[in-house]
């Protein structure tokens, strides 16, 4: 029997929607979602030329094709990164599971880096400056991160620590019999909506007139918002806290989310310094309002 602290987990199928073989999951709508989110709100933002200033900026057609490029930049990213970070002896070990998607593992790490490389190919290919391209993923992702934490809940997994006496823990169907906090819950209110808001504010204030800040901005506030979110995750169970495990101060140890954003908070400050200095600035010219409407 639970702690009377507990919180039953609600009752959510994981399957948003079955039609005789064919099952949609909510952790597919949550990306759908988060992409059709991002699009439609990038869209907004290519669409207002007083937040350019003089910087060259992509049209809504290149936004629209743009999204085929990180989709696929995120689903390969986030399972290679998944596969390299996490549980690399288990995959040499039986390569076919590599592939095997359905059975979980994706890192936002990995998806990070593929939508990055993503858009810088892309960038490259529509001759568009990339930092314009990484400025506006920067003010959206935070919709995508939001409802995918919202479905890791839905689906019960990535649970939280051990907090028997947190009057809002959870028992998870898959987590044990003792009580856990809903970290998937703190992650999409801090790394999604809060970042989603500190990102609005930001680029209402300085748009996109310095090329990397909005970028800067956004990897420096997630890798805070991560690290925040680590203290109360339980960590991946094939790794364990990686060190520090004995200064009872950490609240368990470093896991390698907290690692990770080590070098996500340096690129962040550099290209805060870098924008505010002008080094990024590439100007070109601007495209008129009416073709970016187009």
């Amino acid at each position: 029997m639970p702690p009377l602290l507990a919180m039953p987990f609600p009752a959510i199928d994981p399957v948003a929607l079955a039609i005789g073989p064919i099952t949609i999951k909510w952790y597919a709508l949550a990306y759908i979602a988060g992409l059709l989110g991002g699009w439609f709100y990038a869209r907004r933002l290519v669409a207002t030329p007083g937040l350019w200033g003089g910087e060259k900026r992509p049209s809504l057609n290149d936004i629209d094709d743009l999204i085929v490029w990180v989709a696929l930049g995120v689903v390969l990213g986030g399972r290679i990164g998944y596969v390299l970070f996490y549980n690399l002896p288990l995959y040499l070990s039986d390569p076919v599971e590599i592939f095997a998607i359905r059975n979980g593992g994706m890192s936002f790490h990995g998806g990070f880096l593929g939508a990055v490389l993503a858009m810088v190919l892309f960038a490259r290919f529509r001759k568009i400056p990339a930092f314009a391209l990484l400025d506006i993923a920067a003010v959206v992702v935070p919709i995508g991160l939001f409802f995918g934490r919202i479905a890791n809940f839905v689906n019960g997994e990535l649970w939280g620590r051990v907090a028997p006496d947190f009057a809002y823990a959870v028992v998870f169907p898959f987590g044990g019999p003792l009580p856990r906090h809903p970290s998937q819950l703190y992650e999409a209110a801090t790394e999604g909506a809060i970042l989603f808001v500190a990102m609005a504010l930001s680029v209402r204030r300085f748009g996109f007139r310095w090329p990397g800040l909005q970028g800067g901005i956004f990897v420096l506030g997630y890798a805070i918002a991560r690290t925040f979110c680590e203290f109360f995750r339980e960590p991946d169970k094939q790794l364990g806290y990686l060190f520090g495990s004995q200064f009872e101060f950490l609240g368990g140890g470093i896991t390698m989310g907290m690692l990770l954003c080590v070098p996500m908070a340096l690129i962040g400050i550099g290209a805060i310094v870098l924008a505010l200095r002008g080094v990024t600035r590439v100007r070109g010219e601007a495209i008129p309002a009416d073709a970016a409407s187009r």
